[in-house]
């Protein structure tokens, strides 16, 4: 063996154990910052090839490992747009140059432009909300992505479409007796307007006639109910109110639903009657679900669903490449990506008021620190040893 051979191995060891304590400092200075993962530094043997009686001395090799998959603890915030996920998945974040990145930072907080961006300025990214399907999930690629932009939700107005409106209309009425009830219905503007409907018993056994006027005593609804000998309804269980216009403002076509309107042996009672659509209410605040159903909250008590929160995976996560802003990256050896919704798949649920804290135990990291100072100054014995045996070897030839 060497004395070069001797102080090679011994810079090695520095070096490795420089190393693992970068990888400490880091984690130490990010032991509070939301979503980070820490980082550890593995150790492998670097053995050169040895003669009989001669040992080549070889040295330590570093591998700086993640561990990303690890769950991190909850703490629990007073904002609604504060996320964290329980389970697998990452939040998929845009930053100004227009690439998505994963990341489990969840500290949200709504911009002036209505979006919503974490700590680091990256803008959480969803699907429009469609109450009729689920968004079309590109599943292995960003595509179809758009920023959660929560900025046209001020003072809100949604005219009415669909209705129920179920009765119960008593069958010891003779010719020609009337009820009457009447709905609330919200036009275009957000004004609310009474739909009075009158039921008149016809001459036919097991037949009432229905009409329904506007406010303006217009007929926007006229149909015979017929019901069989149990008194169910028979003539069908969906009818339309003709829409119309009132003060500047338009009152849709309204698919109104009358399953459940019986004929029975009771006075008359309405046993469901409600309509869609709601008054001019102000913004009152955001509620997000745990699968990442972003609402609307207005004053008046709707949650009016805007966006959905997508979810992305990899089969590795502990092999993603990390980048600055607590983010992550695709790699060769992460797998591919792959998109979801929170609670299915696979992807764990998103918790709103929450954030995800780092995964670094400081009391594992001082004693690691510990360690690497003890084994640094170990190296460096050895490297100075080497040097003091080097310097005697040239002093033997003078």
């Amino acid at each position: 063996m060497s004395l070069y051979g001797t102080m090679r191995t011994g810079v090695s060891g520095m070096n490795a154990q420089a190393n693992r304590l970068g990888t400490v400092a880091d984690n130490i200075a990010n032991s509070s910052t939301v979503g980070y993962k820490k980082s550890s530094t593995q150790f492998s043997s670097m053995i050169l090839p040895s003669t009989a009686g001669q040992y080549n001395s070889g040295g330590v090799e570093t591998d700086v490992r993640y561990s990303i998959s690890s769950q991190g603890t909850f703490s629990y915030t007073t904002s609604s747009t504060d996320l964290a996920i329980n389970g697998d998945g990452f939040f998929i974040v845009s930053g100004e140059d227009g690439v998505e990145y994963l990341t489990r930072a969840g500290a949200f907080t709504l911009q002036d432009d209505g979006s919503l961006q974490n700590s680091a300025g990256y803008t959480l990214m969803g699907y429009e909300y469609d109450s009729a399907a689920d968004p079309t999930i590109v599943v292995n690629g960003f595509d179809g992505l758009s920023e959660v932009n929560l900025s046209g939700s001020g003072i809100s107005a949604v005219a009415s479409d669909t209705g129920i409106l179920a009765v119960n209309l008593p069958n010891t009425a003779v010719a020609g007796d009337t009820k009457t009830t009447s709905l609330k219905v919200f036009d275009s503007q957000g004004t609310s307007r009474l739909v009075t409907f009158t039921y008149t018993k016809s001459a036919t056994d097991n037949e009432w006639d229905v009409v329904a006027v506007d406010p303006d005593g217009n007929n926007i609804l006229s149909e015979t109910l017929s019901f069989d000998v149990d008194g169910q309804l028979t003539s069908g269980s969906d009818l339309t109110l003709t829409g119309f216009t009132m003060g500047g403002a338009e009152v849709p076509d309204i698919a109104l639903s009358i399953a459940g309107t019986t004929q029975l042996a009771s006075d008359f009672s309405v046993q469901n009657g409600k309509v869609n659509g709601n008054a001019a209410s102000k913004v009152k605040g955001y509620e997000i679900d745990d699968t990442g159903v972003v609402s609307v909250a207005y004053e008046n008590g709707d949650l009016v669903p805007t966006y959905r929160v997508a979810l992305a995976s990899v089969q590795s996560p502990d092999n993603l490449n990390p980048v600055a802003g607590n983010l992550y990256t695709q790699s060769n050896d992460s797998g591919v990506v792959v998109m979801g919704y929170a609670g299915s798949s696979g992807f764990g649920s998103i918790i709103s008021g929450a954030l995800e804290d780092s995964n670094v135990d400081v009391a594992e990291e001082l004693t690691a620190m510990i360690e690497s100072q003890r084994n640094y100054t170990a190296n460096s014995k050895v490297f100075q040893t080497g040097s003091e045996l080097m310097e005697v070897l040239v002093n033997l030839k003078r």
